[in-house]
């Protein structure tokens, strides 16, 4: 029971992410929106694609991790990529989106992943 929820949310988290990261690539006007900061309409387009790609790489990798290394590789990518949504989340809070959307996006994903990682650790 432990190794299904261990591996299903690592799966779900790493293809998540992935799904993010495109939709950033694909439509970065409304996932800058609905990341808690909008961007400004002929600005950002760099750092939209940068953060799409970044997010798309990270699911990436967990995917190929936990299919060709084994849960210990996925629970230590979980364990560093967990960097990501804490800094997320002081970004929303500095530049002006709103609580509600640092919190209860960015840093309960960051709790979700860090207990992904615990999960994959205790398999």
């Amino acid at each position: 029971m432990l190794t299904t929820a261990a591996y299903g949310l690592a799966i779900a988290l790493d293809l998540l992410i992935l799904y993010i990261g495109l939709r950033f690539l694909v439509v970065p006007q409304a996932s800058a929106a609905g990341y808690g900061v909008a961007a400004k309409p002929d600005g950002d387009a760099a750092y939209l694609t940068i953060k799409g790609l970044r997010d798309f790489t990270f699911g990436v990798v967990g995917i190929a991790l936990l299919a060709f290394v084994g849960a210990r590789a996925e629970a230590w990518f979980m364990l560093a990529v967990a960097i990501a949504p804490l800094g997320d989340t002081l970004i929303v809070l500095r530049h002006g989106g709103t609580k509600a959307v640092a919190f209860g996006i960015h840093f309960a994903t960051a709790v979700v992943v860090l207990i992904s990682a615990a999960l994959l650790f205790a398999v």
